[in-house]
């Protein structure tokens, strides 16, 4: 199989960029199916940092001592909440862990 240089749109900046004969030779060695959709720019930023997906956290109420709190999920019915020196008191979760 032959591949040539192709010119390709990135999706977050609009830029065109080359996907070289090599990159593709690459691509089919692992057998990837789908061309990139980044240049190599926004595909670093994109890896650098949290991807720019937004973290939601959810305000809430300790189920222990009744502190308020924040925590980055969506607590559901049924479950403890805990805040960071009740989760920190849990077993197994010691000095040794609070330090790592």
């Amino acid at each position: 199989m032959e591949f040539t240089d192709r010119v390709l749109t990135c999706i977050d900046c609009g830029a065109e960029f080359v996907f070289t004969a090599g990159e593709q030779l690459f691509f089919h060695d692992k057998q990837f199916t789908n061309d990139p959709k980044r240049c190599k720019q926004c595909k670093a930023k994109r890896s650098a940092g949290n991807g720019g997906r937004v973290r939601t956290e959810t305000r809430t109420n300790c189920s222990e001592c009744g502190m308020s709190t924040t925590v980055p999920f969506k607590p559901t019915q049924g479950r403890p909440v805990l805040c960071r020196s009740c989760f920190q008191k849990l077993p197994g979760r010691g000095q040794a862990a609070a330090g790592a």
